[in-house]
């Protein structure tokens, strides 16, 4: 059954073509493999001659990282990888088919949304974050910061083991409530809201919220975790922490910004402020001397009504002793007419006594003489007895 196979024309046929295919593929590699290798010498050639545009930008930023103090091996390692990183994200974008766009040019904000209460009053809260150069004491992911003007500030922030700087400007400052401000860097920018809430006489909260727009991708990688998000939430704390502990703010900028543009100056507010405690106080003043002149005019109305009483207290006894005067005269002259009329009363007890006891002798007397009769009479029956005996 072999021989018939092999003696079929349609089995030379295929094998003719195989053969055909694998020179033709054979072919294909070896020209493909030219091209890489003559691409290769052209590109090390311009190396050689330096008319390479990318080892260009790799000498131009590994020198300029030499000038800003950074070793020469550090320099070349950054600047590659940073070419490095480049080529990484034009491969994503090439992969994602071109930049797709969504409302608002497909930039899509991170909100961040913190507050944290503070064992201080208002003033305090709000005096201790316009000292933006002490940020920097407390703030982890602050590494400087400085007031250009009112209402313009430059900022070096820590993003990872890198360096971002940033300009912001105020739009809008009123003092003890919120301040407004927005910001440009290189790998982003921002717009924010700070404000300050009196919850008690030593207690405040205070809320940020901020729009970020990461354009780096250090920033875009640390966005997938909001790491943004817990750097500013851990930098409120220590806000807080640094201002209770302290107590009080060294200082602060007490001026008014509206639309990006100073309407009330620090020095002006300052001496507004300063009128103001200054007619408080002598409001205060005022009240006390009112005060002590209503407490004056009742302690002088208190001691007329008591003198008046005093004085009819004294009228009252007058009469009252005029009335005991009277009533004591009356009281011996009645005593008089009853000692006439007990000395009458002892006249007639004694006449009368003196009648009792002659009506009492003569009833004696006549007590007297009965008995004698009686006695007389019991001796003449004695008498008359004896003789009859006899």
């Amino acid at each position: 059954m072999a021989e018939p196979l092999t003696a079929n024309p349609a089995v030379d046929r295929l094998k003719t073509e195989l053969q055909h295919y694998a020179l033709a593929q054979a072919e294909r590699l070896l020209t493909g493999a030219g091209r890489k290798l003559g691409e290769s010498t052209v590109k090390l050639t311009d190396i050689a001659e330096g008319r390479s545009p990318g080892f260009a930008k790799l000498a131009l930023d590994s020198g300029r990282k030499i000038a800003e103090g950074k070793g020469p091996v550090r320099s070349a390692v950054e600047a590659g990888a940073s070419h490095l990183k480049d080529n990484v994200v034009e491969s994503v974008k090439g992969l994602g088919g071109g930049k797709r766009k969504k409302g608002g040019g497909g930039r899509k904000p991170t909100v961040i949304v913190e507050s944290v209460d503070v064992g201080v009053p208002v003033r305090e809260a709000y005096d201790q974050w316009t000292q933006y150069q002490e940020f920097a004491t407390f703030a982890k992911g602050v590494r400087s910061a400085d007031s250009a003007d009112d209402t313009s500030s430059d900022w070096k922030l820590k993003v990872f083991w890198s360096t971002r700087s940033w300009k912001a400007r105020t739009t809008e400052q009123v003092p003890d409530a919120r301040i407004v401000w927005t910001s440009e860097g290189a790998k982003g920018t921002t717009k924010g809201v700070v404000t300050f809430h009196a919850l008690a006489e030593n207690l405040t909260r205070v809320l940020l919220v901020i729009e970020y727009y990461p354009k780096g991708l250090f920033e875009k990688t640390g966005n997938i975790w909001r790491a943004q998000g817990r750097r500013a939430r851990l930098d409120l704390k220590n806000f807080a922490r640094h201002i209770s502990l302290r107590g009080e703010a060294q200082d602060g900028w007490r001026g008014e910004i509206r639309d990006g543009e100073v309407v009330v100056s620090h020095e002006d507010a300052v001496a507004e402020e300063e009128r103001e405690e200054g007619r408080e106080e002598d409001r205060t003043e005022d009240g006390e001397e009112d005060r002590t002149e209503d407490r004056e005019d009742r302690e002088d109305r208190a001691e007329d009504e008591a003198d008046v009483e005093n004085e009819d207290d004294g009228e009252d006894e007058a009469a009252y002793d005029d009335e005991a005067e009277d009533a004591e005269a009356d009281g011996q002259a009645e005593d008089e007419d009853e000692g006439e009329v007990e000395g009458e009363l002892v006249d007639e007890d004694a006449e009368y006594a003196d009648e009792a006891e002659d009506t009492d002798e003569a009833e004696d007397e006549a007590d007297v003489d009965d008995e004698d009769t009686d006695a007389r009479k019991q001796r003449e029956y004695a008498h008359a007895g004896n003789r009859g005996r006899r």
